[in-house]
């Protein structure tokens, strides 16, 4: 899992622009639909969707222009109009994901009484694995003459549904607008990070012809960096020639053909341009016939080394023969357009594909205003030291993946002395000084972010000193900030390793008492002073120890194991004989002789789903700052201390609502309006509204209402860590009800310190909480 998000740009939507094949006469987009007045005039129907429920196989690498086809899926549970989509180039057809649930069922009908044909292709790739891959659907109608009449009902219905439905890709000129809205929105608010030259050369794009625009938007949306020209051909480009001068002129892209020195340019990234054959091809000229690679990365490799060995110094002018032209986003517009993505959704996870997402009706942002009176960059000098700490840490991250351990270290050490130099930040709360949750844009808050991982890294190769110096470091440098309690343990831990147990003790002593360790760091420090605090050194006992050391319930189950293996996932088989992991094991104990509960395994999920329903109008309240992008689901201040001291007032009359009984109520009327909306925390598709009523009744007001204010208090320390089951049930038919926490573990499984100290805040509030050891069964001679 990388540090940070790159700094490199691959969009996801690869064919979000993309060239359409030659159109029947009679066939009709669904995006010119609205203009066919006469339905029958239309036999053929292209709609433009999505695959949702991915599935991932190892074996399919899906690509643009990808095969598919479709099939009917009625015996599913969920859904008996469901269309599976099917991979078409493999052999069996392996399954992709399904059809949009509003799409399959006007079409469901047609397929079944077998009045139309589908058949698709995949438009563009998404940047996550299972993310929503964009495809086009060609749908042909046939003339039956079963029954005429009820097919033709069933054809219109269909085209009323596309007409009216979010099927649709928007189209070019609308993704044009919003490329140019997100520039605008960028320079008119955060005008003072960019230069005068900087802002000259963004104003420009807006003079580039609609042909360069277009041009620009299709190749910075896709993965290159490099483009074959010869293969861009796009419908709505008149001229691609002068759209290619002239964004070169403009300075937005890159060129590169025979009159072009290619020592300048990366020759990796070149290569990628090559197909596989192609490389084959150059290999079997270079080394007769006695090339032994065949994949990907071998040859690029090979290729490589013959190129800077001088064997093939001519491989430029050989992989140009074969694509000619290529062209490429500029450094100064890549780094540019970079920064503006940055500042307009303010993380590193959105880009462009944003309002695609919204406009396809894939995604739905909540409601909330935008009360803005600071930037997260007070100077152009805070961005630019920003933006340089964001290389080191995508340099860092690369370097971990290939093993190069020298540049590891040299990262770790040009953290520590930027570090080192900055100056300690500022606990000032006046209103003209920025809120203290826009610490994370500061290349302050990436260095230490970059020197925590550093910290593993060393303690990894078991050079303590190195990671007891940076440790020291961020303590003294990182004054008010939630990983103090992780630095502190580690801190402490290595100083024991080094056999300093004095030093060792003082440091845990003070991390108990430091306000911002909290959670499993402070309940660890605190198990660790009672451990090294034995007499001579402390003949005083902590006023915790009592806390600490107190009884947590347990429970013994037996299960009949397939595999012991350490390190290895422990499966049993179940009581319906069926193999399970320790987790529904218990679930299933408990639903039988454990009681009849019933139950979910979700660890924290159900709990923060809860949470966002309930506390939704505190989240998406009018507060000052926490929202700056239209694209957030959830304020800029949610995991800080700000959130509760902002809104304190008003969620402790919702928490008031809450404890007097009406959290079902709350919860339905949520559930109601904004199903489907996405929030930080709320699953939709996992818990049921049925489930979460009878969990919020079973759990009681008194409680859930101390738990909920637990989380809106200090939302970062304890979104994570709680048991891993969550059980109910009624007693009576009056609604009468209870609930329970489940933690399992397996053989050799231990407690850690986050879910000890869930444990024990749980019982403080009056939870039923135990723990579930799940042991194999005793064999009996």
């Amino acid at each position: 899992m990388g540090l940070l998000p790159r700094m490199r740009r691959v969009h996801p939507w690869v064919g979000l622009l993309r060239q359409h094949p030659p159109r029947h006469p009679t066939m009709a987009t669904s995006r010119s639909i609205d203009a066919c007045a006469d339905l029958d005039s239309s036999t053929i129907i292209a709609v433009d969707t999505v695959i949702v429920g991915r599935r991932f196989h190892e074996n399919i690498e899906l690509r643009e222009d990808a095969g598919i086809t479709f099939q009917r899926d009625p015996q599913n549970a969920k859904d008996s109009d469901a269309i599976k989509v099917l991979y078409a180039a493999s052999e069996c057809e392996e399954m992709l994901g399904y059809l949009p649930r509003e799409l399959a069922k006007v079409l469901a009908p047609l397929m079944d009484r077998q009045y139309v044909e589908c058949e698709g292709y995949v438009v563009g790739l998404p940047e996550q694995q299972l993310g929503n891959v964009l495809i086009q659907i060609t749908v042909q109608k046939y003339q039956r003459n079963d029954d005429p009449k009820y097919s033709q009902s069933l054809w219109e219905k269909f085209i009323s549904t596309i007409k009216s439905g979010n099927f649709q890709r928007p189209t070019i000129a609308r993704y044009q607008k919003n490329f140019n809205l997100m520039i605008s929105d960028v320079i008119a608010n955060h005008t003072h990070v960019f230069s005068d030259i900087e802002k000259s050369f963004l104003a420009s794009f807006k003079s580039l012809s609609d042909d360069g625009q277009h041009l620009f938007v299709r190749i910075y949306t896709r993965k290159g960096p490099w483009f074959r020209k010869s293969t861009i051909s796009y419908r709505e480009i008149l001229d691609l020639e002068h759209a290619a001068m002239e964004l070169k002129v403009a300075g937005y892209i890159d060129m590169l053909s025979c009159t072009v020195d290619p020592s300048e340019y990366d020759m990796k990234e070149i290569l990628d341009v090559l197909s596989v054959p192609e490389m084959k091809e150059i290999l079997k000229e270079l080394q007769k016939d006695k090339t032994t690679c065949t994949r990907r990365h071998e040859l690029v490799c090979t290729l490589l080394s013959l190129y800077h060995n001088g064997t093939c110094s001519s491989l430029p002018e050989r992989i140009l023969k074969l694509t000619g032209t290529c062209i490429r986003i500029s450094k100064m517009a890549d780094e540019l357009l970079w920064r503006i993505q940055r500042l307009f959704f303010l993380n590193g996870d959105q880009d462009l594909s944003s309002f695609l997402l919204v406009e396809f009706g894939v995604v739905k942002f909540p409601d909330y205003a935008r009360s803005i009176s600071h930037r997260p960059f007070q100077e152009r000098s805070d961005m630019l030291e920003y933006e340089e700490a964001i290389r080191v840490a995508q340099v860092m991250d690369e370097s971990l993946d290939n093993n190069n351990m020298d540049l590891v270290t040299r990262c770790i050490d040009l953290s520590e002395n930027r570090l080192c130099a900055m100056s300690k930040p500022e606990n000032a709360t006046s209103p003209e000084h920025p809120p203290s949750f826009f610490s994370r844009f500061s290349a302050s808050w990436v260095y230490s972010k970059i020197l925590t991982l550093g910290v593993s890294v060393y303690e990894r190769d078991r050079r303590y000193e190195d990671a007891i110096r940076i440790l020291k470091i961020l303590l003294s440098k990182i004054p008010c900030d939630r990983r103090r309690g992780y630095w502190t343990l580690r801190l402490s831990v290595d100083l024991e390793h080094m056999g300093r147990p004095n030093e060792s003790i003082s440091i845990s002593e003070g991390g108990v008492i430091d306000p911002w360790v909290r959670a499993g760091s402070k309940l660890a420090l605190q198990r660790r002073v009672l451990r090294l605090s034995k007499p001579p050194r402390r003949w005083k006992i902590p006023s915790y120890a009592n806390y600490v050391k107190r009884n947590i319930k347990e429970v013994n189950i037996e299960g009949r194991p397939l595999n012991c293996e350490t390190g290895a996932k422990n499966l049993f088989y179940g009581y319906d004989g069926e193999l399970c992991g320790v987790e529904q094991l218990a679930l299933q104990y408990y639903a039988d002789e454990g009681g009849g509960w019933q139950g979910t395994h979700s660890e924290g999920g159900i709990w923060m789903t809860i949470f966002g329903l309930l506390m939704w109008d505190i989240m998406f309240s009018d507060i000052q700052d926490v929202f700056q992008s239209k694209f957030q689901m959830a304020p800029l201040d949610l995991e800080t201390d700000d959130f509760y001291k902002s809104r304190k007032d008003l969620a402790e009359s919702h928490l008031k609502k809450i404890q007097d009984g009406m959290a079902e109520e709350m919860l339905i009327i949520s559930w109601e309006l904004h199903q489907g909306t996405t929030c930080h925390g709320v699953n939709w598709d996992r818990h049921s509204l049925t489930d979460l009523r009878a969990v919020v009744a079973c759990i009681g007001g008194h409680r859930l209402a101390l738990l909920l204010r637990h989380l809106a208090v200090d939302y970062r320390s304890w979104s994570s860590g709680m048991p891993d089951l969550l059980l109910w049930r009624f007693l009576d038919e009056r609604g009468g009800g209870e609930a329970k926490l489940v933690e399992v573990k397996g053989p050799r499984d231990q407690l850690s310190e986050q879910q000890r100290a869930w444990i024990l805040v749980l019982m403080d509030f009056g939870f039923d909480v135990e723990v579930c050891k799940v042991s194999p069964v005793v064999k009996r001679r």
